[in-house]
C-alpha cells in the first residue's frame, strides 16, 4: 500500500466519523441554532474530508478536478447558507436558548425597568407625593 492510500483511508475514516458526529449533534442539541452550528460545522469539513478521499483514492483525473470544484464551491456557499438561515430565524423571531437567559431581554427589561423607575421619580419629584 502506498501513502497516498493511507491518506485517503484516513481522510475517509475522519469524513465518516465527522458525519456521525453531526448527526449526533443534530439529535442531542436543544434548539435550533445549537444543531444548525453542529450540522454546519460537520458538514463542510466532513464533506471536504471525504472528497479529498475520493480523489486520492481514484486518482487525478477530470472527475478529480471536478470534485476539486464541488470542494471549492461548498467552502463559500456552506457558511453563507447556514448565516442566512440563522439570519431568517432570527428576524422570524426564534432566539436561541441560554442557561442563563436571553442577554438581549434581560438588557431590553432593565432599560424599560429603569425608565420605568426614572418617570415614576420625576413625577414624585414635580408632584410631591409617592406614587401609589
Amino acid at each position: 500500500m502506498m501513502i497516498i492510500d493511507w491518506i485517503s483511508d484516513i481522510c475517509l475514516l475522519l469524513g465518516g466519523i465527522l458525519t456521525l458526529t453531526g448527526a449526533v449533534g443534530l439529535l442531542r442539541l436543544p434548539d435550533f441554532f445549537t444543531r444548525l452550528h453542529a450540522a454546519s460545522v460537520t458538514e463542510t469539513l466532513a464533506a471536504m474530508l471525504l472528497i479529498i478521499g475520493i480523489i486520492l483514492d481514484t486518482g487525478f483525473t477530470l472527475d478529480s478536478a471536478k470534485l476539486m470544484l464541488l470542494i471549492l464551491i461548498m467552502i463559500i456557499a456552506n457558511p453563507t447558507i447556514t448565516h442566512a438561515l440563522c439570519r431568517a430565524a432570527a428576524n422570524g423571531g426564534n432566539t436561541p436558548e441560554m442557561e442563563t437567559g436571553n442577554p438581549l431581554q434581560s438588557s431590553s427589561q432593565t432599560v424599560s425597568q429603569s425608565s420605568q423607575d426614572k418617570q415614576v421619580q420625576t413625577e414624585t419629584e414635580i408632584s410631591g407625593k409617592e406614587p401609589k
